[in-house]
């Protein structure tokens, strides 16, 4: 059997699955989660039918709100906001400042930011560079 072959099958689908699990971390966690589950459901839409399924609708969704993002110039600008938003974001994580301890739902968070430095920071930064990404790519597409 060739790397191809198994990389077809075996690979794919345990990059599927993987992706699956770190994107639904990355909810909650800096990172881009959504993104990760959408790219693991899509390697899984080559082996399951029901994957193929979930993947068609939201495909589309994605299609109709990037380009509803950039059909003018303030969703444009509110966009480039956003990913300048997220890149401070990231300089926070990375300074990691003491924060006042609290519970949401019973689960402690304090005195210090979950995933503080470089670990949380790299987070959010990759998913400012995939949101500038799919910026510059929804604007030569459709505007």
């Amino acid at each position: 059997m060739s790397v191809r072959t198994w990389f077809r099958r075996t690979g794919s689908l345990s990059l599927g699955w993987a992706l699956v699990v770190l994107g639904l971390f990355m909810l909650v966690l800096p990172g881009p989660g959504l993104l990760g589950m959408f790219a693991g459901v899509a390697l899984l839409a080559r082996h399951y039918a029901w994957a193929e399924a979930l993947l068609v609708p939201l495909e589309k969704k994605a299609v109709e709100a990037a380009s509803y993002s950039v059909a003018t110039i303030p969703r444009i600008l509110v966009t480039v906001v956003g990913i300048v938003w997220i890149a401070a974001v990231g300089v926070v994580w990375l300074m990691s400042p003491t924060i006042p301890e609290f519970e949401i739902l019973s689960v402690g968070f304090g005195p210090k930011l979950p995933g503080a430095g470089w670990p949380g920071a790299l987070g959010w930064w990759f998913s400012d560079l995939i949101a500038v990404g799919i910026l510059i790519y929804s604007i030569r597409r459709w505007r």
